[in-house]
């Protein structure tokens, strides 16, 4: 069943000389439980493709819906509600620690306190990133930040989960487990739809979609970029 549908979306940024079309007629369709990655270079338009996906930024022509229904052309009806999008950074967080972050955000979206604290540590436990909880958000290493961004988009428990570009600034080993541990949420029935510039960044995808000035170009072999790397269908977190 088709959880996530792209229909004809195109999206330009800037205005007069400087404006720039950066997404053109992007169909796409994700099922439940489906993870699937969108290579592209820088300026290739796959982050603004992703927050258009998650409801953050609306189209300026096509439709995008979510189990049936379009979102609203004002965007980010859907954040809390069966999305959870993720940006692994905690730039501008307010709370002294981890936890008390986590647990401030639901607690904005009406969640009673003990279950924001239930929430928030079982989330942190999924992603790896439980001893992490009494740390303040800037004393994070760059794959600590992934798995906590991770677990704030995991309180919600979302039916989509929309990751851009997961393994930034990751070193190889931490990569190799985030990846895993997204191809496990996708196998548990979360659907995933994640961004990369890399293409080891590709492994363990149910597909992979190359995105190029603002074109879906469809189903991409990752043979033919390099370095090549396997593609494990099953990994665990």
């Amino acid at each position: 069943m088709t959880l996530l549908a792209l229909e004809h979306v195109s999206r330009r940024h800037g205005r007069g000389a400087s404006e720039r079309a950066v997404l053109r007629e992007v169909s796409l369709r994700l099922d439940g439980g489906e993870l699937v990655a969108v290579w592209g270079l820088r300026r290739s338009g796959r982050s603004t493709l992703l927050r258009v996906a998650a409801g953050i930024e609306p189209p300026d022509a096509g439709v995008v819906r979510f189990a049936g229904r379009p979102l609203s052309p004002h965007g980010g009806e859907a954040l809390g509600s069966g999305v959870g999008y993720c940006r692994p950074t905690l730039h501008g967080a307010e709370e002294p620690t981890v936890l008390a972050e986590l647990v401030a955000g639901q607690l904005a979206r009406g969640v009673a306190p003990p279950q924001a604290r239930a929430e928030t540590w079982s989330a942190l436990e999924r992603t790896g990133a439980e001893q992490c909880a009494a740390r303040g958000p800037h004393e994070l290493d760059s794959a600590e930040a992934v798995r906590v961004g991770l677990a704030r988009a995991l309180t919600s428990r979302p039916a989509l989960l929309v990751v851009d570009e997961p393994t930034k600034g990751v070193d190889l080993l931490d990569r190799d487990g985030i990846l895993a541990l997204l191809r496990a949420l996708a196998d548990e029935g979360t659907a995933v739809l994640m961004s990369a510039s890399e293409s080891t960044d590709l492994a363990g995808a149910d597909r992979a979609l190359a995105l190029s000035g603002g074109q879906l170009r469809g189903s991409l072999d990752p043979e033919e970029l390099a370095p090549v790397v396997p593609l494990p269908r099953r990994a665990s977190a």
